[in-house]
């Protein structure tokens, strides 16, 4: 195992280089448009494997309960959260669309989904990705680096620069931690 200031020092130098990717205008703009959702009584799904399935439950209770201010309840959904949903569309239909058929049941246009993945090419987020677009969702994509078959998919994409997936879920957290701040505030505000 390496020594904990190397996991420090590759952390800092990604998050240095992300930094530099220059992220701001693409987050503010999903920010903005989860806000603006939001407010108008959209829905945020969000979804994701393993890992990411555990960012996709941790961004929807900040959302649904609250992050850093007192405010109502958003409407944010984990499509990574009902094992009876996942089991038994998975066992009947297989995994692969396990996402997409719980976006064909809470999908309105104008609201957003927020898809994550490492590799960016996880065939049942890619396909939630598409059945967001063809019900008039904005769409929205955390990745590693190049973005994968997300790429295209997504309106507003953050592709970490690395192919780590334990590095890209370390700054995924500081990502996803900046847009539930931003929506938040937004909401909180009234700004949306």
């Amino acid at each position: 195992m390496p020594p904990l200031d190397a996991w420090l020092s590759e952390a800092e130098a990604l998050l240095a280089a992300t930094r530099r990717a220059g992220f701001g205008p693409a987050m503010d703009r999903a920010v903005s448009a989860t806000a603006g959702a939001l407010a108008a009584g959209r829905p945020l799904l969000v979804c994701g494997n393993g890992g990411s399935a555990a960012d996709a439950q941790h961004i929807v209770a900040e959302l649904v309960g609250r992050f850093l201010r007192e405010r109502r309840a958003l409407r944010a959904i984990c499509l990574s959260g009902d094992p009876a949903v996942l089991t038994a569309w998975s066992n009947d239909h297989g995994f692969d669309t396990v996402f997409a058929r719980q976006v064909e049941a809470h999908a309105e246009p104008g609201g957003v989904l927020l898809a994550l993945s490492t590799s960016g090419n996880s065939p049942n987020v890619v396909k939630a990705l598409e059945t967001a677009r063809a019900r008039g969702m904005a769409t929205i994509g955390l990745t590693g680096e190049g973005g994968g078959r997300m790429a295209p998919l997504c309106d507003h994409l953050f592709a970490v620069p690395s192919a780590s997936t334990p590095a890209v879920q370390q700054v995924h957290l500081c990502l996803y931690h900046c847009f539930c701040a931003g929506v938040e505030a937004a909401v909180a505000d009234g700004a949306a």
